[in-house]
């Protein structure tokens, strides 16, 4: 589980999300999953409107870039990511959209 730290991209109030996560060749993957609801989750537009924030994953936090997977990338990162958490490819099961995997970059500033 780690902690994601958003921005709202109309209120502008911060706010912490707790998310599960596949960890991935240094990076943290999230899947836009809600339960398998047609409509993504307020914390994919709010990391749309402003990429660059900040995980916590245990007691230390992580500055990263939010970007969401391309076509191809998903293709190639979903089976691994449903295999990893089973409750995401049963959310996509529920529903027609495909799920977006959102992938959490460290950054260095």
């Amino acid at each position: 589980m780690l902690l994601l730290d958003h921005v709202g991209a109309k209120s502008g109030e911060r706010r912490i999300t707790p998310l599960a996560y596949v960890p991935h060749e240094g990076t943290f993957i999230v899947a836009d999953a809600k339960g398998g609801h047609p409509h993504d989750p307020g914390w994919v537009h709010n990391l749309r409107a402003s990429p660059n924030t900040e995980i916590q994953v245990g007691p230390g936090k992580i500055k990263v870039h939010a970007a969401e997977a391309g076509p191809d990338e998903r293709e190639r990162l979903w089976p691994q990511a449903a295999r990893y958490n089973p409750a995401w490819g049963q959310y996509q099961q529920r529903t027609q959209r495909a799920i977006p995997l959102v992938i959490l970059t460290p950054r260095r500033e």
